[in-house]
């Protein structure tokens, strides 16, 4: 079997960043998919799993809320590695398109007071795997050291 193409990026020279990872054609229309890295991969522990669940209901419910994007949104969620998340968006998009989405949207979670949207039992299939604290502190970190500083190699994946 073929691998995937998300499989034959360089894990070990992978950076924190925003990166496109794919785009599908769907109807006619671009789908982006893309990679919203947090962690470096293998080089430095991966986010809790209350941390980026928290972060998946706060980050998919801020996008499909602001008034420039909204529209465009298909799908926030987290990779199985618990090193990033996924957004999948309508359009032929590029990283640069989307910093400054990205940095209202991990605001919004680093100082985001209550409870949490989409956490009560009715709402959620694992509503007690959440963590607030752990996820305010993870989006600001990423936050000021990534999304503050984006450098091109912070945009593009590395070359094989």
């Amino acid at each position: 079997m073929d691998k995937i193409p998300s499989f034959t990026i360089d894990h070990i020279h992978l950076l924190r960043g925003i990166y496109v990872s794919r785009k599908d054609v769907v109807g006619g229309e671009v789908v982006t998919t893309f990679d919203i890295r947090m962690k470096e991969p293998n080089r430095e522990p991966a986010l809790g799993q209350g941390a980026i669940h928290t972060i998946e209901h706060l980050a998919a419910t801020y996008v499909r809320n602001d008034a420039e994007w909204k529209d465009r949104i298909i799908y926030w969620g987290p990779m199985g590695c618990l090193t990033g998340n996924y957004l999948l968006m309508r359009g032929d998009l590029q990283s640069e398109d989307i910093v400054e989405l990205m940095q209202r949207t991990f605001r919004f979670v680093a100082d985001f007071e209550g409870e949490v949207p989409g956490a009560a039992p009715k709402d959620c299939g694992n509503y007690l795997l959440h963590d607030l604290p752990m996820a305010k502190w993870e989006s600001r970190k990423y936050l000021e050291e990534v999304l503050l500083q984006m450098k091109p190699e912070n945009l593009h994946y590395p070359q094989q």
